[in-house]
């Protein structure tokens, strides 16, 4: 069994990349036992899972601040601080050997988490229940290392799970790429399988570790990617990515259109749905909702009423907002309030364990300087346009300066004296606030940090330093500078994850409420579950995840409705119209902003524009926002939306995938490089 220990190390090398470092419980185990002794031990074999979880956090991570991912930044958000490493993302100019610690993270994850599936059976001081659970949590792990590599790089390498001969020459331990669509359904197997022995739910201590949801989901979204247009082209497509081959010419993306993969996307998202729970409607998941507050105090407001829309007025949760409060039900989902343990939309989550650019530093970065934030977190001009109206319209001026004109100009003037009763919905400090932020949907208020909102910063120890009303004009304190750095290069901020008390006096940690991160949540299956109806033409036969039933899956309005209705009325906006729901065209682009308003910030816009192969026209356009070198003198011009040159935008063709390091390809012969990037040689 050594010798199987060995196996597995020699199978390892080729996936490392300089993180020989990181391998602290191989290095331990490796030199200080054998693998008989590690899994003969509770408590070592216990330490063995966790090493394989680890490298789950950090650089791998689905929501956190840019010093771990990036990818939480797209033509949505954008950081001002660091610069040059914006400019050189946003530019496409840096090289093979950027960013690259993904790779070597995830293959490490997955070499600690394979050495566990295969041994943890042995150990006899665990019950069999309990290794079938630790030994699902190791597959979940495995499979979801894989699906970030996906992401991101598109088609890997699958590992032998048998393990290779380490008496080879070091020059045949090598693994080809396997194409996007086998890896996807390795994945989708690999979580099928888990999900078996998986629970349906766990405890407040246990919250960070997988349950058969979290399989499920997992599922879910790797079938939607592997059915959408990146990997799915129709024959009309033009780009198929056909230069993306082994060396033995095999294509790694598909090249013929497959409508199937739509109908297993759904019915994975449907598997999701179906599972039984202690929910109101005996589900096992539900959108987070509150109920309606009718009496307010700081930082906790009144419930706005939502508009009269002849359909979600009329009738309570979960067929209308009467009852709920749909401003507070999404902004508590993020910011802290509702821990992740009772947060029964929340199906996969790193939980708090993240270290020093997780959520709660996104947060310092989006607070403004007058709580000691860095206030460089920011969103473009696009994002705050993308926002409804309370009447679900468009606001006036939607993408006028992108050349997204629907016949409307944007709104002149500003809240005063005389008018500023009809504007509840902007909260007690409503004078001086732009005509263009008010009689917006609730998610907009819980997310935008617009010019004039409030920020209610409750931890200020000084009384006069909290409920302020915070102005982005040039010479404020919280606006452009010239001896300052830090300023929201757009004047537009970002409330999405701040909590009522966040503060960052005194640089005092301890003053933000620690947030689970929303790695996967359940409006994103109901998105998923839209999404992937639309595109079906035909009629298809899908089993259920454990066999037990078989679903049938076609473009169904009502069972489309069923995964956008809720989110609609959580957000407090009317459905919408039968045009909508009939025209597969229009369908496509209302759900594709549905994704970029409700997964605001959370990781998903970047890779969405990938997948739909949206990013080169919507990162090539030019990033606009405030002008903010104008002064309170001439708000006017203030809010006339201009080019932010700081903010560069740029694609092409080659970003579509992350480049492999020059290192990895010559590590393994048989590894070739995503289109447009160069080999070390």
């Amino acid at each position: 069994m050594k010798n199987k220990y060995l196996l597995y190390s020699a199978l390892f090398l080729l996936s490392m990349s300089s993180c020989e470092d990181k391998l602290d419980a191989d290095r331990y185990f490796g030199d200080r036992m054998t693998i008989e002794k590690v899994f003969a031990d509770r408590d070592y074999s216990e330490r063995w899972l966790s090493d394989a979880y680890s490298h789950l956090i950090g650089v791998n991570a689905d929501v956190s601040s840019k010093g771990f991912t990036m990818y939480c930044f797209a033509d949505d958000m954008y950081f001002g601080d660091r610069d040059d490493k914006y400019k050189k993302w946003k530019n496409g100019e840096y090289d093979e050997g950027w960013e690259q610690g993904p790779w070597g993270e995830c293959y490490t994850g997955i070499y600690q988490a394979s050495v566990f599936i295969h041994n943890i059976d042995r150990n006899t001081k665990f019950t069999e229940e309990e290794r079938a659970d630790y030994k699902a949590q190791a597959r979940f792990v495995r499979a979801y290392y894989y699906w970030l590599l996906l992401r991101k790089y598109g088609p890997i390498p699958i590992m032998p799970d048998e393990g290779m001969d380490f008496t080879q020459e070091y020059e045949d331990l090598a693994v080809a790429r396997s194409s996007y669509d086998e890896v996807a359904n390795f994945i989708a197997s690999e979580m099928q399988i888990a999900a078996k022995d998986l629970p349906l739910e766990r405890g407040p201590l246990a919250i960070a570790r997988p349950t058969r949801g979290a399989a499920l989901a997992a599922r879910a979204k790797v079938l939607l990617y592997a059915a959408s247009p990146i990997n799915n082209p129709h024959p009309s497509d033009t780009e198929k990515f056909s230069d993306m081959v082994n060396f033995d010419g095999k294509h790694l993306i598909a090249q013929e259109y497959d409508e199937t993969k739509w109908a297993r996307a759904a019915a994975a998202a449907l598997d999701v749905m179906e599972l039984p729970g202690n929910q109101a409607n005996g589900k096992r998941y539900d959108l987070y909702h509150l109920g309606r507050r009718t009496s307010g105090s700081v930082g906790y407001p009144v419930t706005i009423e939502p508009y009269k829309d002849g359909d979600f007025s009329e009738h309570t949760w979960p067929d209308g907002w009467q009852d709920i409060d749909p401003f507070e039900s999404y902004r508590s989902l993020f910011d802290g309030e509702v821990s992740a343990s009772d947060n029964y939309e929340l199906i996969f989550t790193r939980g708090q364990n993240q270290s020093s650019e997780g959520v709660d530093i996104m947060v310092v970065h989006q607070l403004p300087t007058s709580a000691t934030g860095w206030n460089t977190h920011g969103l473009t001009q696009k994002m705050c346009d993308a926002y409804y109206m309370n009447d679900g319209s468009d606001c006036p001026g939607k993408d006028l300066e992108i050349g997204g004109a629907n016949g409307t100009v944007r709104e002149t003037g500003f809240v005063d004296e005389t008018n500023q009763e009809n504007y509840p919905e902007l909260g007690e400090h409503r004078i001086g606030v732009s005509l263009q932020y008010v009689q917006r949907e609730p998610r907009f208020y819980a997310s935008v940090a617009y010019n004039g909102s409030t920020w209610f910063l409750l931890n200020e120890s000084n009384d006069a330093n909290r409920n302020q009303q915070v102005f982005y004009y040039r010479g404020m304190g919280n606006g452009y500078n010239n001896n300052n750095a830090f300023w929201l290069r757009t004047g537009i901020g970002v409330k999405k994850f701040v909590h009522p008390y966040d503060t960052h006096e005194n640089r005092d940690m301890g003053r933000i409420r620690r947030k689970a991160e929303p790695a996967i949540r359940y409006a994103e299956i109901l998105l998923i579950y839209a999404e992937a109806l639309n595109e079906l033409d035909g009629s298809h036969n899908i089993e259920s995840w454990d066999g037990s039933k078989t679903y049938t899956i076609k473009r169904d309005i009502n069972e489309m409705k069923k995964g956008i209705r809720p989110i609609r009325c959580r957000a407090g906006i009317p459905d919408y119209t039968a045009a909508e729901y009939a025209s597969k065209d229009l369908f496509r682009e209302k759900i594709k902003r549905e994704r970029m308003i409700e997964l605001m910030g959370e990781g998903h816009r970047y890779y969405d524009l990938r997948r739909w192969k949206d990013a080169e026209k919507e990162e090539s356009q030019p990033i606009y926002g405030c002008n903010t070198l104008m002064t309170e003198q001439y708000k006017d011009l203030f809010h006339i939306p201009v080019v932010v040159p700081s903010l560069p935008t740029n694609f092409s063709r080659k970003m579509y995938f992350w480049p492999i390091s020059h290192s990895e390809l010559k590590r393994n012969r048989l590894l070739t490089q995503n289109p447009g990037w160069t080999y070390n040689d």
